[in-house]
């Protein structure tokens, strides 16, 4: 009798194989995101917020050197996801919760815990609606993105010697909305639209040096900045898509 496992369908090898360089980039990622939950827990908040915005930094260059090099695959896919809900759902509620939530007993960890499980049902959208969605927006605020307003906002109130238990109340509002965006239908951009192998103009080039120049002056009001900014300019599109639609109506 012929073996049975003659008879099974060939198996896609490229997504099922694992490839070492994108997954190395990732489990940097991870093992940063780690890392932020042992600082918080050892109180050295400063450390454990730039480790999210390193493991951000990493988390950006995975899919980029998979698809340069060829090697996507679904376990990559798979693995990044839960990379994502570490260094980006679980660290930063937990580093929040530490720093600033814990003395608001259980409406601190109510805060933390909004923000933690609408990460998770934040990338368990994106997995879902990967195929569908319009490209060149994310639906609701992207996990590195919330993790980088929450682990910003840490990091700035550090740097100016403000202690979490000063600004609690802030940083359980600020938790909280970061969680809610992330949940919510409102459009950011993704800049997925931008080609880096096609040439710009004399100007991007400067404004690019000017950004790393900025960030090198004062780099936690910068990036929390940078990011407050983004993180509101998907509520900026709804109000103007809200106030465009009796116009478009009228026509």
């Amino acid at each position: 009798m012929e073996p049975y496992r003659n008879h099974r369908k060939p198996l896609d090898l490229r997504r099922r194989s694992i490839y070492l360089l994108p997954n190395l980039f990732t489990t940097g990622a991870l093992f940063a995101g780690f890392y932020a939950i042992v600082q918080s827990m050892n109180g050295r908040f400063e450390f454990a917020a730039i480790a999210i915005f390193v493991a951000m930094v990493l988390d950006g260059m995975d899919g980029r050197v998979a698809r340069m090099t060829h090697t996507q695959s679904e376990f990559g896919a798979q693995y990044d996801s839960l990379s994502d809900m570490v260094s980006f759902g679980v660290a930063p509620a937990l580093v929040m919760y530490e720093w600033a939530l814990k003395g608001l007993g259980k409406w601190g960890w109510f805060a933390a815990f909004i923000y933690c499980c609408a990460a998770a049902l934040r990338l368990a959208r994106f997995n879902t609606n990967i195929d569908v969605v319009d490209k060149r927006y994310f639906q609701g605020l992207p996990s590195p993105a919330a993790a980088a307003l929450v682990s910003g906002f840490v990091w700035v109130m550090l740097d100016n010697h403000f202690s979490g238990e000063e600004v609690r109340w802030y940083a359980a509002v600020l938790t909280t909305f970061a969680g809610l965006s992330m949940v919510s239908n409102l459009k950011f951009h993704s800049f997925k639209a931008i080609n880096m192998r096609k040439s710009v103009p004399f100007i991007v080039v400067f404004l690019i040096a000017m950004f790393f120049i900025l960030i090198s002056v004062d780099p936690p009001i910068v990036l929390f900045l940078i990011f407050l900014g983004y993180c509101l300019s998907g509520y900026v599109i709804w109000l103007l898509e809200l106030r465009a639609r009796p116009l478009t109506s009228q026509n």
